[in-house]
């Protein structure tokens, strides 16, 4: 079966204005040249989204655009030891979530410390209208099942989520914020203190390794000669 679909003048510029044309499409053309436009439509609704986020003047990490990798050699191997003490030591350094938010991009999931920190400057939101649209933002971010950098959460704290975001106080989004901290300090943390990127900057090239103690019958057979009895 062949679909007639006619086109316009007006949307070709190269055909004369005066002069309408038309194809022929059959039926599985025209379904996929629907599906192509569906795709477009939503990678293009994605991207005003993340856009929309950047210009507000949201925290900067929440933006989907990949920022080239700081330089970090202004980081001592003293001040990134100390971020082994704990996870929050590590985040309460800048130079602490920059390195970490580079090891996370490695493991495709940074969108777990920049939903995180869009969280943290939510909270110091003062005027009412700016904190809806704030919360409005983040959840088409990070929450809605379209967003472009879709947290890990589950269905009753999204649906929490959803409700409050209509009238939003500053500890709207702290209980999947919560469980988005556990998740990074419990299961990104510990890999993190081993990779590359960390060892690198603490100048170790891993864990030391296990040296074996020579044995006493070794170090019998080294005793210089003339020397006395062992006991």
């Amino acid at each position: 079966m062949k679909i007639f679909v006619f086109l316009f003048p007006q949307f070709n510029f190269s055909a004369p204005k005066e002069e309408a044309y038309f194809k022929m499409l059959s039926e599985d053309e025209l379904l996929a040249c629907r599906m192509k436009e569906t795709h477009l439509r939503s990678k293009d609704k994605k991207g005003r989204l993340s856009l929309l986020l950047a210009k507000s003047g949201s925290h900067e990490n929440v933006s989907s655009q990949k920022k080239p990798p700081a330089k970090t050699n202004h980081i001592t191997p003293d001040v990134a030891l100390r971020w082994g003490d704990s996870f929050e030591e590590l985040l309460s350094h800048s130079d602490g979530v920059e390195v970490f938010t580079r090891f996370l991009r490695t493991e495709f999931s940074e969108e777990n410390i920049e939903f995180w920190l869009a969280c943290e400057d939510f909270k110091t939101t003062g005027s009412a209208t700016k904190l809806q649209s704030k919360a409005k933002q983040i959840h088409a971010i990070f929450i809605d099942k379209e967003a472009p950098k879709e947290i890990n959460i589950d269905h009753s704290t999204k649906a929490t989520i959803e409700k409050n975001i209509l009238k939003p106080t500053r500890s709207c989004f702290d209980v999947a914020q919560n469980k988005i901290y556990s998740l990074m300090k419990k299961d990104c943390y510990p890999r993190f203190l081993t990779s590359d990127i960390y060892l690198t900057l603490t100048k170790r090239a891993g864990p030391p390794t296990m040296t074996r103690r020579r044995s006493r019958s070794f170090v019998f057979n080294e005793r210089p000669e003339g020397t006395g009895s062992w006991l």
